[in-house]
C-alpha cells in the first residue's frame, strides 16, 4: 500500500532534517509519557489478576493489533508499523506484568 505523506494527520512540512528530527523528538516525548501511563495500568492488571495464566490473553492481543491496524489505515498511515510496534509493546508489557505479578506475590510465599 502506497502512502501519501500529505494525507497523514498533523504532519508539518519540513525543509530540513533538523526540522524532521525536532518534530520526531517532540512526538517521542508524548509517546514516552503515554507508555509510562500504559505501564501504570499494566502494573494494576498484575495486582488485580489472581493467577499467572491470566496474564497472556491471545484473544485480547489480536483484538488490540486489529484495532491499531484499522486506526492507522483510517489515518492513511502504514498499518504494518502499528502492528510491529504493538506486538513488541505487548510482548514487553507481558514480561513486565509477569515480573510485577511475581514481585507483588513474593511475600505470599514466605
Amino acid at each position: 500500500m502506497e502512502m501519501d505523506i500529505n494525507t497523514l494527520l498533523d504532519v508539518q512540512h519540513c525543509e530540513t532534517m533538523a526540522q524532521v528530527r525536532s518534530c520526531i523528538d517532540a512526538i517521542d516525548e508524548n509517546v514516552v509519557a503515554l507508555l509510562a501511563a500504559r505501564s501504570g495500568y499494566i502494573a494494576q492488571a498484575a495486582r488485580i489478576k489472581q493467577h499467572p495464566h491470566q496474564i497472556v490473553d491471545l484473544e485480547r492481543v489480536e483484538y488490540i493489533v486489529h484495532r491499531v491496524r484499522d486506526a492507522m489505515m483510517a489515518r492513511a498511515a502504514p498499518p504494518d508499523i502499528a502492528e510491529a510496534t504493538y506486538r513488541s509493546l505487548i510482548g514487553a508489557s507481558i514480561a513486565f506484568e509477569q515480573q510485577e505479578f511475581a514481585r507483588l506475590r513474593a511475600g505470599d510465599l514466605a
